[in-house]
């Protein structure tokens, strides 16, 4: 563990609070640019990154850490490359503070609006994860919030050096850099004051494991976003077309498995599973993905080890994947329903029909026709950089991006209307 000073989070808590009216008053264009400057920092700073990161990574190794939790933490030249394109596709995206849903007259000859406005102050709650300092603090900002950013041990040197670079854009820009927070005050007490500070923080947001969003969601009083795992399935059907129910599959399970939006149960119709199967083994064996399968899809699976109903609950994140043969789509969505982590699920088929009853079926954050999983990811779908993904309904639910960093209020203008 890195030693780390005590910390007034309150006081953090409320120059942030501060720092985040500054912000909510900027137009768009000033934040934009602020976003572009930030990346320009990045990029200038990218030597002291990847030696801060360096240092993270190589002190995880020593300690043991799991090659997941490596794959999350370790940054590259292209890999920071990438989170500085994510603050520049940011700062283009529209901005959606200020954006009216609802613009009603009255009988009276009051109108009523409903207008976008920036949450306030977000908390981040998060493990491995240097690039959430970046993406969190360009769509907060973005949508004019101050962020308190509380990352994990493991990243400590790399979250610093990246926020460091960041706060330094916020000053050059005249804005008060309370209004992006790192907390190094890394003790659990100190992360347990600031989920207690409902006065001060408008929402929680935490990312990594199940056990650190239990966590933040048992402990906290303010508002948490939850997403406990991802355990994702792919249905193929028995109208699916093969080869690209195939390269569904190898690319939810293979591209990269340490993702939440990786497949993590493949179910397969009785009456193709002859002919899928095998295919589906031999891919999946040159991958070296380890198969826990049930005794049906042993038949064509020799190579697999059983599976128990631990396996179809599990987020293995790493390449493991469980198999069952189903009898039918009613019995895929009776499955895919006792072991949803209402994450993200796939089917393959080319029958419209098992497809709409597929979608409607099920309560997932998001649902997939004939596309791989790996796509349930606020860049994929439009989003600019993710801030998290909600598996609870709350305001938002799915992939998250600017517009569910701000809330709808109403104003209302008037000529001196009253109500008698």
């Amino acid at each position: 563990m890195v030693a780390s000073p005590p910390t007034d989070i309150r006081a953090q808590a409320l120059a942030c609070r501060h720092a985040a009216q500054q912000l909510a008053q900027l137009t768009s264009s000033a934040k934009a640019a602020l976003l572009e400057a930030m990346a320009d920092a990045l990029a200038a700073d990218a030597a002291l990154i990847l030696a801060a990161n360096a240092r993270d990574v190589s002190a995880a190794r020593e300690k043991g850490t799991g090659t997941a939790m490596l794959d999350r933490l370790a940054l590259n030249p292209a890999r920071l490359d990438g989170i500085a394109a994510a603050l520049r596709e940011v700062a283009a995206l529209p901005d959606p503070v200020g954006g009216v849903t609802r613009d009603d007259v009255r009988p009276n000859g009051i109108r009523v609006q409903k207008v976008r406005v920036p949450l306030g102050v977000i908390a981040m709650i998060y493990e491995a994860r240097p690039n959430v300092t970046a993406d969190a603090a360009a769509l907060c900002i973005k949508a004019g919030n101050g962020v308190i950013l509380r990352g994990g041990s493991e990243a400590i040197h790399s979250n610093t050096a990246i926020a460091a670079s960041l706060k330094r854009a916020l000053r050059a820009a005249g804005v008060a850099d309370a209004a992006l927070t790192l907390v190094e005050d890394l003790r659990r007490e100190t992360m347990l004051e600031l989920l207690q500070l409902n006065d001060l923080v408008d929402l929680a947001i935490p990312r990594g494991g199940e056990g650190l969003i239990r966590f933040v969601a048992e402990h906290a009083r303010v508002p948490v976003i939850k997403h406990y795992k991802g355990v994702c399935h792919l249905y193929v059907d028995r109208a699916a077309h093969l080869q690209r129910a195939l390269a569904l599959l190898v690319d939810g399970k293979c591209s990269r498995p340490s993702a939440c939006n990786s497949l993590e149960t493949l179910l397969v119709h009785a009456d193709i599973a002859e002919a899928f199967l095998p295919m589906a083994a031999e891919a999946l064996g040159a991958r070296a993905v380890a198969v826990r399968a049930d005794a049906r899809a042993r038949r064509w699976m020799p190579d697999a080890g059983a599976a128990t109903d631990e396996d179809y609950a599990a987020e293995y994140l790493d390449l493991v994947i469980a198999v069952a043969v189903v009898d039918d789509l009613d019995h895929a969505l009776a499955h895919i329903q006792q072991y949803s982590s209402d994450h993200t699920e796939v089917i393959a088929t080319e029958d419209a029909q098992a497809a709409e009853r597929f979608v409607h079926a099920l309560r997932s954050a998001v649902v997939m026709v004939n596309a791989s999983s790996r796509f349930s990811d606020g860049g994929e779908l439009g989003l600019g950089a993710e801030i998290g993904i909600s598996t609870t309904r709350l305001h938002a639910y799915g992939p998250m991006g600017l517009e569910a960093l701000t809330v709808e209020r109403f104003v209302v203008r008037g000529e001196g209307q009253t109500r008698a």
